[in-house]
């Protein structure tokens, strides 16, 4: 037993040495997979969607605790053309049960609260070979504005490339409490391919939301892009006509999203 584990310990370190080098030499960004990202994220004008669907499980345990789905819906806007890019955002995640499939039962017996933002106004910059994000949420006092992000990096496998976006969060709340998780983003996509073929791994950690206990939880999503709200699964496009008719497209400007701010 003992051989073997160092054997195995001596083949994950050979392992390792190349794939950190192919970190450092292929994580930058240049002008081609910069416009890149902006297209398969955000789409060239028209909105797009990228719908989710996954699981919610307890941690340590792994206990599911929900399914959840939903969508990102966002338009791209480019002020300054390859150095500079805005995303104009919606997004909205239900929480199911998993027994029944139907919208999941807070405590008090009414449906768990989705996690909905009217708007997301994400700023995309080119400097040098790193790709800079600023995030801003939030509307009259509690509007955030977050960044600049740099732990973005690109890999190129053959055709494929990998966008890898980690996401740290330590946000402070309402009396002296703080938001802390972690996310992380893997977009694969071949450029060459249609934008249906694309496909996006998403994980968090942190607090489940009050609903599930609020306890500590890892909620994984993948997910598709799709370019028409009729795209969309049957379930979502029923929640999102009957109940927030807002995240039928993405905010249209930044002029709304200034409005939505100032509510």
């Amino acid at each position: 037993m003992r051989r073997r584990t160092l054997l195995a310990a001596a083949g994950m370190a050979a392992f390792a040495v190349p794939v950190r080098a192919a970190w450092r030499a292929e994580g930058g960004f240049d002008a081609e997979t910069f416009r890149t990202w902006v297209r398969l994220r955000a789409g060239d004008g028209a909105p797009v969607f990228w719908v989710s669907a996954g699981t919610v499980r307890a941690f340590p345990s792994g206990d599911l605790l929900a399914f959840m789905e939903g969508f990102d819906a966002a338009r791209a806007h480019w002020p300054e053309p390859g150095r500079l890019a805005h995303q104009y955002n919606r997004k909205i995640y239900l929480f199911r049960d998993p027994a029944t499939q139907a919208l999941l039962k807070g405590a008090d017996g009414r449906d768990a609260e989705p996690v909905a933002y009217p708007y997301q106004f994400i700023t995309y910059g080119l400097a040098g070979d790193r790709l800079e994000t600023w995030v801003e949420q939030g509307a009259g006092p509690r509007r955030q504005r977050l960044g600049p992000g740099r732990n973005m990096a690109v890999r190129r496998v053959g055709r494929t490339l990998v966008y890898t976006a980690p996401v740290y969060l330590d946000v402070a709340l309402p009396m002296g409490q703080r938001l802390q998780a972690f996310e992380n983003y893997d977009f694969v996509v071949d450029p060459e391919r249609p934008a249906s073929d694309w496909v996006l791994s998403w994980v968090r950690t942190g607090a489940a939301p009050p609903a599930l206990g609020g306890g500590p939880c890892v909620m994984h999503l993948v997910s598709w892009r799709v370019d028409r709200f009729a795209d969309l699964p049957a379930s979502l496009r029923a929640y999102v006509e009957e109940r927030a008719p807002l995240w039928r497209a993405p905010p249209r400007d930044l002029a709304e999203i200034r409005a939505l701010q100032a509510a």
